[in-house]
């Protein structure tokens, strides 16, 4: 259903109003951060669809002013043995592996990865389970997050896979920064196949030989994009305690 897992974050320096360094994790999660706000893009992918998505979407992030962003990847929870039976390509060297405690350091984030039956991707659950100690703590209650996906099909979950990735970003207190139909004509395309929907930019795999198109892409940059100057907003004005 797609190859990609991925988390995008966003952090920022409570001393400048503007946004600097954002950190990103996408398919394999990938940091956004900025000298004065950081956004953390995390991803989780098997064969790059989201990978592919979570580049775009750091650049959309990068191109609000002020802004950095970094990719980082969770960690793969598959042997290498079975990696090879599958035929999945070697992870992105450039793309560090995050640790949850890092998390910490952004200000929002973007998180992406492949539809496993509807829901996310096992090794991005894990991600997410690992993250107990910063749940009890609440320590990224009031910090917005989007979400990216890709699936197999126009059944494996264009909707779904984000309408259930939510549960864990409510359990922890985040914002959910949904597109709604920002993006414009863009959304009511029909003469193209077309990922994505009014939760976050998405793709489709296929057989694992389709790509994501141009206007994907374009709508992957205009989440990152979106959810940085979001994040800035939101950063500048506080709410209220």
């Amino acid at each position: 259903y797609g190859s990609n897992k991925v988390v995008c974050s966003v952090s920022v320096d409570p001393s400048s109003t503007h946004l600097h360094y954002l950190k990103f994790a996408i398919a394999f999660p990938y940091f956004l951060r900025s000298l004065n706000y950081t956004t953390l893009d995390r991803y989780y992918s098997l064969y790059r669809h989201v990978e592919i998505m979570a580049r775009e979407v750091q650049r959309g992030a990068n191109s609000v002013q002020d802004v950095e962003a970094t990719l980082w990847q969770v960690p793969e929870t598959l042997s290498n043995t079975i990696l090879q039976k599958m035929n999945a390509p070697a992870k992105a060297a450039d793309v560090p592996e995050i640790r949850p405690e890092q998390l910490l350091e952004a200000d929002g984030f973007l998180f992406g990865f492949p539809s496993r039956f509807g829901v996310m991707a096992a090794q991005f659950k894990a991600f997410f389970d690992a993250t107990n100690d910063l749940w009890e703590r609440q320590a990224l209650a009031g910090k917005p997050a989007g979400i990216f996906w890709s699936t197999g099909f126009h059944g494996g979950g264009q909707e779904l896979t984000a309408l259930t990735a939510i549960t864990q970003l409510a359990h922890h207190g985040m914002i959910f920064v949904p597109l709604g139909y920002t993006f414009g004509s863009g959304m009511f395309e029909m003469n193209e196949v077309k990922g994505g929907s009014s939760y976050g930019a998405g793709t489709y795999a296929a057989d694992g030989s389709r790509e994501p198109t141009e206007l994907e892409l374009q709508q992957a940059f205009y989440q990152g994009k979106y959810v940085a100057e979001i994040t800035k907003k939101l950063k500048n004005k506080p709410l209220a305690s």
